[in-house]
């Protein structure tokens, strides 16, 4: 599937890659469609950022990341916890095995969660420090909009299940910080990436001409 994926990016010259799959009773597109979590978190690390889900939107906040040199992890909002302040956030897969925490897990599943099939998936937290989050939405008018948060991703206990999984503070408590971001019309996934990048990203919001918003 790598292999594929590598010649995939190769024949089309692509920048990014955006994926979206549904099979039925292990059909050919349902084996070929859960082979690809692997693949494409090799593509994201390499510069290719993958995401999954048909979400081009957020592939971009990727590409933006990557290109900053921050990584560009595909990731979406697990669970708040209100004891310890913080955000839990990750993702079935493609993650950005650049910017792990330590070596990435390779955990077989027998059931994908949230689609169909089986097989590979990667695990792992993004590696501890300051992270910057963005999220690529639109506006009413049909533009493309940018939102982006600061924070930290903090060492502790993550759920085994085979995905991404960090532990993420921002400067207010999780669910402050959610209304405010939910506010600005998000999608429900977002890009992770290492280090504070929002004055990078003001600065290509302002480039490209984008509403940018920065709720925490």
């Amino acid at each position: 599937m790598a292999v594929g994926l590598d010649r995939l990016v190769d024949d089309f010259a692509l920048d990014g890659l955006t994926y979206y799959y549904r099979g039925v009773d292990g059909n050919e597109a349902e084996r070929l469609g859960a082979g690809v979590i692997v693949g494409n978190s090799l593509l994201t690390a390499r510069g290719v950022p993958t995401s999954g889900e048909g979400d081009l939107k957020t592939n971009i906040a990727q590409l933006i990341l990557d290109r900053l040199g921050a990584g560009g992890s595909y990731t979406e909002y697990y669970a708040l916890d209100m004891a310890e302040g913080f955000v839990l956030m990750g993702h079935d897969g493609p993650g950005h095995l650049a910017i792990a925490e330590g070596r990435p897990t390779l955990r077989a599943l027998r059931l994908y969660h949230g689609k169909r099939g089986s097989g590979l998936s990667v695990e792992f937290t993004v590696r501890h420090g300051p992270v910057t989050i963005v999220g690529c939405t639109q506006t009413a008018e049909g533009r493309l909009k940018l939102i982006v948060a600061e924070g930290e991703s903090i060492p502790g206990p993550t759920m085994r299940i085979g995905n991404t999984n960090s532990r993420l503070r921002f400067p207010v408590a999780p669910a402050e910080f959610l209304e405010g971001w939910c506010a600005e019309g998000p999608t429900h996934h977002v890009a992770l990436g290492v280090g504070h990048r929002a004055a990078e990203v003001r600065k290509v919001a302002s480039l490209l001409g984008l509403e940018l918003a920065e709720p925490a």
